[in-house]
């Protein structure tokens, strides 16, 4: 509700359509000022493409590489930003056929059991009554999940050439995957479900690769108004983190996890209390490699930053790491 203070009205952020409900219906970012995605987007441009030849896509690559941002903005592009055309659900391991298509709830008033659709069936069901406009439905975490036992005898035919064909459920009812029902998903090729995702989607659906970004992670710290040496510095060091990880895959890091990155401090705190422990889980067995990759981020940040004091041990560590595995952080290009 607004105030007034004199003649002066005071809007809050819901009010301004920018506030946290507004981030919650897109799904895509925790920052209430996030534009929507441009229509000539090249990545909206890749997708539509696809859909050409295909009934959906799948954003893969590791994590922090904007999968989830992006599916959730291509998505709420191809509906041209209508919520009741749009879903967004996330795999888990406990995420079955009854969650997904077709299960038995209680009733209201405790009287047994009925049979609902569920997420999949109704967007089909909504689709076939609208066939002119497009439904998408955004899965999260697609590898985290069993896609046979989720998706039943309908992942035959998400396939685009199998699109308007009736097929028969579980419980005797009929189904028909429209034509206009577009699947878009994430996946980590890393987790361990990607085996039964891959033979599930193989011919079904392309992958559309999100890796780390160099040039995205420059933007992101240009536009929080790093200081150009920090920048250099911060950019160097990605670069070489990824480098050795092209072969140790497990320690990619995408260029996401620096969004809130603006200083010394911040940087620090994205040290400290995210990529360590990536870092260290990657090369748990590689523990060189591991001092290695310490020493190179206190080359990012040579002094502790202000407000955060260095753990003696820490001060330690990089000392042990430091001479000829010490990587050179460049601070020009």
């Amino acid at each position: 509700m607004p105030i007034l203070a004199g003649e002066v009205r005071i809007l809050d952020a819901d009010e301004l359509d920018i506030g946290a409900e507004k981030a919650i219906a897109e799904h895509a970012s925790s920052r209430p000022d996030d534009p929507p995605m441009r229509d000539d987007d090249p990545i909206v441009w890749e997708v539509r493409e696809l859909l050409e030849h295909y009934g959906g896509v799948i954003f893969t690559g590791p994590p922090g590489t904007s999968k989830t941002w992006y599916a959730a903005k291509v998505g709420t592009a191809l509906v041209h930003g209508d919520p009741s055309r749009i879903r967004f659900i996330q795999f888990h391991p406990s995420y079955q056929y009854e969650d997904f298509m077709q299960g038995f709830v209680p009733r209201e008033d405790g009287s047994g059991f009925e049979l609902k659709a569920k997420q999949f069936l109704e967007m089909c069901r909504e689709a076939g009554r609208h066939p002119t406009k497009t439904y998408v439905l955004v899965i999260d975490e697609l590898s985290r999940g069993d896609p046979g036992r989720v998706f039943g005898e309908a992942l035959t035919y998400i396939e685009k050439s199998k699109r308007g064909i009736p097929f028969t459920l579980a419980s005797g009812e009929e189904c028909i995957v429209p034509h206009n029902f577009v699947l878009l998903a994430t996946m980590n090729p890393l987790d361990r479900g990607v085996d039964e995702v891959d033979a599930a989607f193989e011919r079904r659906f392309p992958k559309l690769a999100m890796d780390p970004n160099r040039e995205i992670l420059r933007s992101m710290l240009e536009a929080s108004e790093m200081a150009d040496d920090l920048i250099r510095r911060v950019v160097g060091f990605f670069d070489y983190v990824n480098g050795l990880a092209k072969s140790t895959p497990q320690a990619a890091i995408g260029h996401t996890y620096f969004t809130d990155a603006r200083d010394a401090t911040s940087l620090e705190r994205v040290w400290r209390y995210q990529l360590r422990f990536v870092l260290e889980k990657a090369y748990r067995l590689d523990p060189n490699t591991y001092a290695g990759i310490e020493a190179a981020w206190r080359r990012v940040l040579p002094g502790p930053a202000e407000g955060l004091s260095k753990d003696p041990e820490e001060q330690l560590a990089s000392a042990a790491a430091a001479g000829d595995q010490n990587p050179v952080i460049p601070t020009q290009e």
